[in-house]
């Protein structure tokens, strides 16, 4: 028998790809942070043997969950100022309490809680766009956690950088650290159309074109957004980044709630991406992205949380089922992005738009082990005829028990490994009490 690092039964496997499998009393075998094999637990228990097994006969292991965008540090933010309209929301409160306490240390500490809260959600790996990306990336790594990191552009000076000629600048320093790093992958993330000037814009397309990485920016976001665009440019914002040779396999476009069905045909064609965040529209009252016109299309549509700040959570698992009932409601059709479609936009569908889908987002042999294990013997979950189905319409991130990163079991029957729990709550408490105390002298 040959020796592994680790064997994990589970109940159902759930691979993501084929699209829709559910394998029962199935298991992995892992090495050196690998899937080695994948088949009936018989079968493995006959073919390797391993110090480390775990047998979890009534849970769903399921690929790591990708969240496609978020803001990992602005979970400091979180619940600062609720139900207030977007431009309110930002201009007297977000972007005030940004341009007082964004620096290394909030960033690392709003990092930090974020990855502890998406870990123990069974989110293996994240796509983050925020200043101090060096803190957010060693935040990750810290814990053994994966993420897509972006190298941040924008009109706008912060306390990391004067403008953007500079953010370019240390955005290519981030590149040349993290480049070859086995967990941590740069991105460019320039912020969006109308904050990000043409010059730069232009600029950050060639340098996507000779690093080969992909492009990350908010697209689409709201109606405002195009018909300031209309009024500026007489242009809408996607024809404005196509004329710039932005609307490319590199471009992952999030939000996208404001798209006419020409529009969507040009992002099929160019085989651009999509990342939908349904939660923090609904709650903005950005608009609705049409999951399943582009599905239907042919575009690859990933999902994402935005940030704590906006959502309020970082629940993919919650983020699934409203992207499911949603794509329902706005296609008018019940059978519209199906649970085992909108697992795959939470999984493989996010790798791909990342450009790691030869390493996460299914269940294969050869694949990084970034694996969660959901546990669906519960009252609230009982009786189960499918489990796929349930995963997405009556499961929350609290049954999730245990998070494997490549290989490492991060999360162990729903407690953290690698991050401090207690300290990261102190972390935040201490931020809380400064920010609270600044943002009521301003309203």
């Amino acid at each position: 028998m040959e020796r592994v690092d680790s064997l994990i039964h589970a109940r159902w496997v759930i691979p993501v790809e084929p699209e829709g499998a559910v394998l029962e009393n199935f298991g992995v075998a892992i090495e050196a942070g690998r899937i080695v094999d994948l088949a009936p637990s018989a079968e493995l228990n006959s073919r390797y043997t391993s110090g480390q097994v775990r047998n979890l006969d009534q849970h769903a292991l399921i690929p790591g969950l990708i969240n496609s965008h978020t803001h990992a540090a602005m979970t400091l933010l979180r619940g600062l100022a609720d139900d207030l309209p977007l431009m309110t929301w930002l201009t007297e409160h977000i972007w005030p309490a940004e341009q007082r306490w964004v620096g290394e240390e909030f960033v690392r500490a709003g990092s930090t809680l974020a990855i502890g809260e998406m870990l123990r959600g069974g989110v293996t790996c994240f796509n983050d766009m925020y200043f101090f990306p060096e803190q957010t990336a060693q935040a990750a790594k810290d814990a053994g956690m994966r993420a897509v990191i972006g190298m941040i552009v924008i009109n706008v000076p912060s306390a990391y950088a004067s403008g953007p000629q500079e953010y370019l600048h240390k955005g290519l320093e981030f590149h040349d650290k993290y480049k070859d790093d086995p967990l941590i992958r740069p991105i460019f993330s320039p912020h969006a159309p109308y904050t990000v000037d043409e010059q730069w814009l232009t600029q950050v397309r060639t340098y996507s074109d000779e690093l080969q990485l992909p492009i990350h920016m908010h697209v689409h976001e709201t109606a405002d957004e195009i018909s300031g665009s209309l009024d500026q440019h007489g242009k809408r914002p996607l024809q404005r980044l196509d004329e710039m040779g932005l609307v490319s396999p590199h471009l992952l476009a999030i939000h996208a709630t404001q798209l006419e069905e020409a529009e969507i045909e040009r992002l099929a064609e160019a085989g651009a991406h999509v990342v939908h965040c349904p939660e923090s529209n609904l709650k903005l009252a950005s608009g609705f992205c049409p999951s399943a016109a582009l599905d239907e299309a042919g575009v690859n549509v990933a999902l994402g949380t935005d940030s704590a700040a906006s959502n309020n959570d970082l629940d993919m698992i919650g983020e699934m089922r409203t992207a499911a009932l949603l794509g329902k409601a706005v296609a008018a059709n019940a059978a519209a992005i199906p649970a085992s479609r909108v697992l795959r936009m939470a999984t493989l569908n996010g790798a791909q738009a990342l450009g790691i889908d030869d390493l996460v987002g299914s269940i294969e042999p050869g694949k990084q082990a970034d694996l969660a294990a959901i546990n669906l013997n519960e009252i609230e979950l009982s009786p189960i005829y499918n489990p796929l189905s349930h995963l997405v319409y009556a499961t929350n991130r609290q049954h999730v028990s245990d998070v494997w990163v490549a290989g490492k079991n991060l999360v162990r029957e729903g407690r953290l490994s690698t991050v401090d729990k207690t300290q990261a709550i102190k972390q935040a408490e201490y931020w809380r009490s400064q920010i609270a105390a600044e943002n009521s002298k301003s309203v």
